[in-house]
């Protein structure tokens, strides 16, 4: 992908969700919430501190992590649906 996100902001692709209980009940997609866990695939290059100079994010292309659900700005790049946010949006990383 060609796309890099300014400053302290992040792109991050929405994991798939379960279509299915525990139970094996079969969840249609309207009733489906989105998913509040997704893979960053690219990030800026850190927020600006008060002194002017660049901050290093905490996250990085890879990690996955979980964020709000109604965080960030649904776009389209090169045909694949992504989330652009800030990292102050992302509440963590998930480690196994």
């Amino acid at each position: 992908m060609s796309f890099k996100p300014l400053h302290d902001r992040i792109a991050v692709r929405r994991m798939d969700q379960d279509e299915k209980t525990a139970g094996g009940i079969i969840i249609p997609d309207t009733a489906q919430e989105k998913p509040s866990e997704g893979v960053v695939v690219s990030v800026g290059s850190g927020a600006r501190g008060k002194d002017g100079k660049a901050v290093e994010l905490d996250v990085k292309a890879g990690d996955k992590v979980l964020f709000g659900k109604w965080s960030g700005t649904e776009v389209t790049i090169h045909g694949e649906d992504l989330l652009i946010m800030q990292e102050s949006d992302i509440m963590g990383i998930i480690t196994k």
